[in-house]
Formats: structure tokens, sequence, C-alpha cells
């Protein structure tokens, strides 16, 4: 059985959005704030719709992954193979978790007709996603520092939301309600899903109804490294956010929905390692004691994240430990992390896997390069622990 796209409306900033595999419907609502509304071009809206209605059901077709894939609509070729990419290489992680191949997964089918760009107006402006982690506090103050007109925004699926946030002035705050009951109820497949390509649809959408032209995100260059291979499918937990998705992602936004608004990064060109040194020299002083790159601690669903935390166990406490051992003092990493990660045993396979040691797989997080970390780690600063292992 196909699994079917069936519908999605729009009502007073309420995006419904509705799924059906085998006999399970599943219904996403998203609330996008309406305050100060423009004049939106309500077709350019309905196509900012559309891009999410396909990527949100990423989330749903992960129960019963299958081949098959039915749209409420005629698409270009050009339209499915961009959704052909994201269901694929998108879900990579996905499928090696479960022990799927690329055979397995969404191929969706395109012809002559499809939606196609149309100018919208704008009053300009940044709308700037920001989460508390390294890059998007990186990235915010770059905005602040060029003088662009700006607006904080985040998206969640909880109540909570970073205080941090508020210091940059009211945000917008775009609320997910995902179908936790549904998703319970049909059980089945579970696994990763391309957030970043979502919460870049939803931000579309944002940006549409408020009238801003530029959507900034906090990525840098990512996923250069494949964790994995099946066949010739890379396993990719970042691929969502690597140059080659986010050049898709500009050519559908440009050609399918509005040249009008460009999602870009003034981190882009800057590695993991890059930024780390950056933040240590620009940001550490202010918020130091008060960000977070920690996903365990901060965003799981359901999690309240209003003061941002580490675990102090994971692969991302790991990767910013090594990141910014070279940067910030010993002294500053133990006021967030308690206690020195490297000579914690529990952490040690982790950190193999980030370094590349003893044949260790790459965690599936968002991390830099394992040349990236050997560097970090082959330069941190005194005062730092040894690791029980040797890296060449």
């Amino acid at each position: 059985m196909s699994f079917r796209f069936l519908d999605y409306s729009f009502d007073n900033g309420l995006a419904t959005f509705r799924y059906q595999s085998e006999n399970d419907i599943f219904t996403e609502k998203v609330q996008f704030v309406t305050d100060n509304l423009i004049d939106y071009n309500k077709n350019v809206l309905d196509k900012a719709l559309f891009l999410a209605f396909v990527v949100l059901g990423t989330s749903y077709y992960k129960v019963r992954a299958g081949k098959s894939v039915e749209l409420p609509r005629a698409i270009s070729t050009r339209q499915a193979e961009i959704f052909n990419r994201i269901y694929q290489e998108g879900m990579s992680q996905f499928a090696f978790e479960n022990k799927l191949t690329r055979n397995d997964l969404a191929e969706f089918v395109g012809g002559d007709a499809g939606d196609f760009a149309e100018e919208t107006f704008t009053r300009g402006g940044s709308l700037v996603t920001l989460s508390g982690g390294k890059d998007s506090l990186l990235a915010t103050e770059m905005t602040i520092g060029s003088g662009t007109e700006y607006k904080i925004a985040y998206i969640t699926a909880s109540e909570s939301y970073p205080d941090i946030i508020n210091e940059f002035g009211e945000p917008v705050i775009i609320r997910r309600m995902i179908d936790k009951e549904g998703l319970k109820n049909a059980g089945g497949f579970n696994g990763h899903v391309p957030v970043t390509i979502i919460n870049q649809a939803l931000m579309l959408i944002q940006a549409i109804l408020l009238g801003y032209s530029r959507i900034e995100f906090g990525i840098g260059k990512e996923g250069l490294e494949a964790h994995a291979f099946i066949d010739d499918l890379p396993v990719n937990h970042q691929w969502a956010k690597t140059a080659d998705a986010q050049s898709l992602m500009d050519e559908y936004i440009k050609n399918f929905v509005t040249p009008s608004i460009k999602i870009d990064s003034l981190l882009k060109d800057l590695s993991e390692l890059e930024i780390a040194r950056s933040f240590a020299g620009r940001c550490w002083q202010k918020y130091g004691d008060r960000f977070s790159s920690c996903n365990v601690a901060n965003y799981k669903q359901g999690a309240n994240n209003a003061t941002l935390k580490w675990c102090g166990k994971c692969a991302k406490c790991a990767n910013s430990y090594l990141l910014f051992a070279p940067f910030v003092p010993y002294t500053e990493q133990l006021k967030i992390f308690g206690h020195d990660l490297f000579t914690d045993p529990e952490m040690t396979e982790t950190f193999k896997g980030l370094l590349g040691v003893d044949g260790v797989m790459k965690p599936f997080e968002c991390i830099a390069s394992i040349d990236e970390l050997r560097y970090a780690y082959k330069n941190k600063l005194p005062g730092y622990g040894d690791l029980p292992f040797e890296i060449n």
C-alpha cells in the first residue's frame, strides 16, 4: 500500500497536514505567528505549504516506509527528483538503522505539470533562527553586527523555548503539534528525519506571512563525512545541513515557490573548528555559561529547555568539548560540564568514534569532521586531561 499525502489547509495562521499509512491517519498542525501580517501572495503561500506538506511527511512516512507514495496533485520531474533526494539521502540514517536500502525508500514520480515560482512582496530584513547553540548564537551575533533588520524565530514541539532567545527581542515562536498519539498507536519503524529541511520549510511559510526576504540559519560546512554506506547510498546524519542539500532547497524555493525569499547562512564558509574559534572569541564571554548544543538535555520532544543544559555524556557534548579545547581554558569548560570529559571512562568509546580510532563508528550526530576533532585534541590548551588511547 502507498503512503498517501491526503491534504493540507491553512486558516488564521494554523496549518493542518494529513497523511495516511494503511489504516492509520496522521494529522500534524503548525501554528504560525500572525501578528503584523503583510498582504501576502496567497498563491505563494500555498506553494510553500505544499513544500512543508511533503517534507513534514517524513515524520509519518517512516512508520511503514516503502517505495510507493501518492500526492494529491501532479508535480514536475524536477520536483520529484528533489523530493526523492530528501526522502532517500535525507533518511539514510533511518534506512541504516532499520536495515533498509535506497530501493526501499520513497520514489516520487513527476511529469510536465507542477508548481512554478511567483514573486511575492517582502518588507526585507532577516528572520533569524536561534536555538541557543553555538552556531545559531554566532550567526545571530554576526547578523546584529551587520546592521541588518532582523527578528529572532524558534520552532518548538513543546511548550517551552530557551530563555536566552528573549534577549534579542520578542521572538517569533512557531509551534509544531506532532501527532505523537497517532505515531504511538501505529507502531512500525522509527528513526531520524531531515529536521533542518522541515524547519526551513516552516520558516519559509513564516517569512511569507511576515514579509521577510531572508531566512538565516546557523549552518557551517557540515556533513562532509559519511558515517557508513548502504550500497551507493551514503549514510549521513547531517545530510540536511550539507551544501548539496542546501543547494537543493535554494533551487526548489527559487523555482517552485518564490525567488523573493532566500534561505542562507552567514556561517556557510566556516568549518566547525572555525565556528568554535569565532564563538570562543566573540561570544563565550556573553554566553559561555548559558548556551548549549546538547540535544539530549534540551531538544527531545516535550523537554523543558527554558534553561539550557549539558548532559556531559553524549556525542554532542564530547564534540563541543573537543572543539573548544584549543580556544577555551579548561576551567571555563569545567564550569559547564562539571568534570574533564577526556578522563571520563564512560566517554572513551564516544571519543574513539569522534576521532576515528579502533574502527568505532562515527556517532549519528551533528558533529565536526574527524580531522578537525583530531586537530582540536592535539592542540588543546594546558589543564585538560589526556584520553586513554593514542591518536596517530
